[in-house]
């Protein structure tokens, strides 16, 4: 039998249309996440954006739902270059999903940019209850935590403090941890507001991977959101391992997304 919210074409995910309202709903909750606490989220050109420059990450610096004709759109990402460059990134980053045009990718290559990650947003489907080794985190953690990020990415750790402060202070931001002994074996981070929740960051020390860690974070972070009011909890994941590491936890795929990135350092000032 043929479900009517899945792609014909594409059977595990939803079709053009509902996939296209859920992405509405799920971006809308990544660029008020990115403006914790001194962002701002507005309009370049066709696009949306979110400039935070307290954070470090390009969670906080993006753009997405470039949604126009082909000539609005090339104009936007030339906009764009400038936009990030103007506040000192070094690279621009566009986020295409089904509110981006689909010609996003003949575009974007004939304008300099390049398709860097292909991920999947993925929607909870499943039960979830907060397991007893995770707590939340509290201001003595955020050097732990900073320590596991650092690890991961690429960032100034002053700057990533900053940034875990704010979010500690917002109760829009819950962030939960496992403790292995005296230091931080694992954590994950999220965000709810209007009936959104988004599971964004999980990292986990690499001497507690494959122990089941990992799933118990992501889940109590499922059973946290929806006790803040979340009716729709989401994700984007990586493609392949992240995938099924997210079907683990509860979650199905939704629709797909590109990520699009534009070294701008020659903009710099």
């Amino acid at each position: 039998m043929v479900d009517p919210l899945r792609d014909p074409d594409d059977p595990e995910l939803l079709d053009p249309y509902q996939s296209r309202s859920l992405a509405i709903l799920v971006e809308g909750a990544r660029l008020a996440s990115g403006a914790v606490r001194y962002g701002k989220v507005g309009r370049v050109g066709c696009a949306a954006v979110v400039i935070n420059r307290e954070n470090p990450l390009p969670s906080g610096n993006f753009g997405c739902a470039l949604d126009g004709s082909s000539v609005e759109v090339a104009s936007t990402l030339l906009q764009l270059e400038q936009t990030f460059a103007d506040v000192g990134r070094a690279e621009a980053v566009v986020y295409a999903s089904p509110t981006t045009v689909d010609e996003i990718e003949g575009i974007a290559d004939d304008s300099g940019w390049y398709a860097v990650e292909e991920l999947q947003t993925v929607v909870h489907r499943g039960s979830a209850s907060v397991s007893a080794e995770v707590r939340r985190a509290v201001d003595a953690d955020v050097p732990g935590i900073v320590e596991l990020l650092a690890d991961e990415l690429v960032g100034h750790r002053d700057r990533l403090s900053r940034w875990l402060g704010h979010r500690l202070d917002d109760p829009r931001c819950p962030v939960l941890v496992v403790d292995d002994g005296d230091r931080i074996g694992g954590f994950v981070s999220g965000f709810a507001e209007r009936g959104v929740g988004l599971v964004e960051q999980c990292v986990v020390r690499p001497a507690r991977r494959r122990r089941g860690v990992g799933r118990s974070l992501v889940v109590s972070a499922v059973a946290t959101l929806r006790s803040a009011g979340a009716v729709l909890v989401a994700s984007q994941v990586d493609e392949g391992p992240g995938e099924k590491f997210a079907e683990a936890c509860g979650f199905v795929a939704a629709y797909p997304v590109t990520a699009f990135v534009r070294r701008v350092d020659e903009l710099l000032d």
